[in-house]
């Protein structure tokens, strides 16, 4: 039998982890940690000055279920390497979030941070989102979470490697099929909103509305068709194209050598001009991101 853990950053009590977790019970023994509260946008923190705290739960199709008082990261570090599982998860599975987790959205998301957690400590893994505030869809997405976790079973992912899903907020009747798409660059508008408090102190929202944009075989192009979107990802992070390039412009720089030695006469000059001119990434071989 299959063992899956669950996690989210909504909460324990979300509509969309319960909705989840009944679907996935279908295929193998679920287990679930989450956190005591919402925890959106909290990115991959984890908690290291202070203790963590957790309570036992109960939810329908869960063989046990944990409440946290941290981190998405930190419920995912705890239940595996904390040893509270029993055994070890075939699968964990984030989700299933109320919004996005679209483009550039991943690198702030407490969902996707859950699943790339799970693949930092070696477990496959996958980060599941609906598209709609609202939770209206949330049957529709535990269905398409079900059957990309039974792929995943029959078809492990090379390691370090994670699924981000999107799913978009339509009647399973409006669902055109499933794009495996590359990340898009997700922008919003009005992003810093000031204020005065009634004691006329000035303070800041951080909100801002999303400006969806139709750059081809991006996973916002296929939620604007009423696609799922499938996006692997990974947490390597580096532009290894341009290593060379930007190598041999740290060494014409005069920086090879440590400790730095202030050039003197035509090295200085020279050195000035290196200092003087910005790196364009665009100039160097790999081109732009």
């Amino acid at each position: 039998m299959a063992v899956f853990l669950l996690a989210n950053d909504d909460g324990i009590h979300s509509e969309g982890l319960h909705i989840l977790c009944n679907r996935i019970s279908q295929l193998g023994k679920v287990y679930v940690i989450a956190p005591d509260r919402e925890q959106s946008a909290c990115g991959h923190a984890i908690s290291l000055h202070r203790p963590l705290r957790m309570l036992e739960r109960k939810i329908p199709g869960a063989a046990q279920a944990w409440e946290v008082d941290g981190t998405p990261a930190d419920c995912v570090k705890l239940a595996i390497e904390g040893a509270l599982l029993p055994e070890q998860p075939d699968l964990v599975i984030s989700g299933i979030n109320r919004g996005s987790n679209l483009g550039t959205d991943v690198l702030y998301s407490g969902t996707v941070s859950a699943a790339i957690e799970a693949t930092l400590i070696g477990f496959p893994a996958m980060a599941v989102s609906l598209c709609d505030l609202s939770g209206d869809g949330f049957e529709l997405a535990a269905e398409v979470a079900a059957e990309i976790a039974a792929v995943m079973l029959k078809n492990p992912l090379p390691q370090n490697t994670l699924l981000n899903i999107n799913v978009p907020g339509v009647r399973s009747e409006e669902l055109a099929g499933i794009a495996v798409a590359r990340l898009g660059r997700r922008q919003y508008s009005k992003v810093i909103e000031r204020r005065v408090d009634p004691r006329g102190k000035v303070y800041y929202w951080i909100a801002g509305e999303p400006v969806m944009n139709s750059e081809k075989d991006t996973d916002l192009d296929a939620i604007l068709q009423n696609k799922v979107s499938v996006t692997p990802l990974q947490f390597d992070l580096t532009r290894a194209d341009i290593i060379p390039a930007v190598s041999k412009v740290i060494d014409e720089a005069c920086f090879a050598t440590v400790p730095f030695k202030q050039p003197t006469g035509a090295s200085a000059k020279n050195a000035q001009n290196t200092y003087g001119s910005a790196l364009n990434v665009d100039d160097l071989s790999g081109g732009t991101p």
